[in-house]
């Protein structure tokens, strides 16, 4: 799996460890449903950046806690003579909305970072929760990601 993680702003603390369970989650998801030959770009920000993208691309304006930004949603053409892996998408997490679902749930901050990479790769992978039955599906394969990974609440 072709990992790529950036910090929006630049200055935004991010932890080893926290690097790491974002690429641990990924890779488990890669594992679990076949595309460990793709690509998925991180971006770990704070939510004044997050609202913005948040507002611009779903016209929803607040901050929320991961976006998701799947390269099959577009019309984009196929490269020709590329590295030979698929790119799934990118990957928006507010640190900031992490650290505080993670207290306000009464759960470690990689916990929810964990499930918010999960959440997120299961979104690029074409999942959703818009309607009960795909949300059912959707948290029933979250559940197994985050047993696979060997984390409970």
């Amino acid at each position: 799996m072709e990992i790529e993680i950036r910090c929006t702003p630049e200055e935004l603390a991010v932890s080893e460890e926290e690097a790491a369970a974002v690429r641990r989650a990924i890779e488990t998801v890669g594992r679990l449903y076949d595309t460990e030959d793709a690509e998925v770009s991180v971006t770990l920000t704070d939510d004044a950046h997050i609202h913005e993208l948040n507002r611009t691309y779903r016209a929803v304006d607040r901050p929320t806690d991961v976006l998701s930004f799947a390269l099959t949603e577009s019309e984009e053409p196929e490269i020709v003579g590329g590295q030979g892996h698929d790119v799934l998408g990118d990957l928006v997490i507010s640190l900031e909305r992490m650290r505080a679902q993670a207290e306000a749930y009464g759960h470690s901050e990689l916990r929810e970072l964990s499930f918010l990479t999960v959440h997120g790769m299961l979104h690029l992978l074409g999942y959703d929760h818009m309607e009960e039955e795909e949300r059912q599906e959707m948290e029933a394969e979250q559940r197994a990601v985050m047993e696979e990974l060997g984390i409970t609440r």
